[in-house]
């Protein structure tokens, strides 16, 4: 026995899945476009632990002051005179460039900038080599730079 399948019947038995499909399927995807609202429930000692995190050592609160960058060292000895020598030229220079002058017994040391890449400080050191010898970059703790707020 051989079925024979009018064109009529091909064709016409997918639009009715189609249709019965977009019928079923539809609705529900249209409820789903609805906009929702996002409820955050937290215990506040969260945003109390949060502000501590971001305050550090400078009583502001929002404002970090420092992070792990690198400086470079411009001089190191034992002559006090030589160091705020060193640390006015470079300064005369450099206004804009922040220098820290440490004493660790029994030198006296000068370091400039706060970088944060040692790239930077790369690229500043190659600078400074025809005025200052014995350069190195030290990895520290430094200040981040003010930020324009207006």
């Amino acid at each position: 026995m051989k079925v024979k399948a009018s064109l009529s019947e091909i064709i016409i038995t997918p639009v009715k899945l189609c249709v019965l499909f977009s019928l079923l399927v539809l609705p529900s995807l249209l409820f789903a476009q609805e906009r929702g609202k996002v409820e955050v429930v937290k215990d506040p000692k969260v945003d109390s632990l949060i502000q501590g995190y971001v305050t550090t050592g400078s009583g502001k609160s929002g404002e970090a002051t420092s992070l792990e960058g690198y400086r470079i060292q411009i001089f190191s000895g034992s002559d006090r005179k030589d160091a705020y020598d060193a640390q006015a030229k470079f300064q005369e220079r450099y206004p804009g460039i922040g220098t820290y002058l440490t004493y660790r017994s029994p030198d006296f040391k000068v370091h400039i900038g706060d970088f944060r890449s040692r790239l930077e400080a790369e690229k500043m050191m190659q600078e400074l080599k025809n005025r200052f010898t014995g350069l190195f970059i030290i990895p520290e703790k430094i200040n981040l730079p003010k930020l324009d707020t207006e």
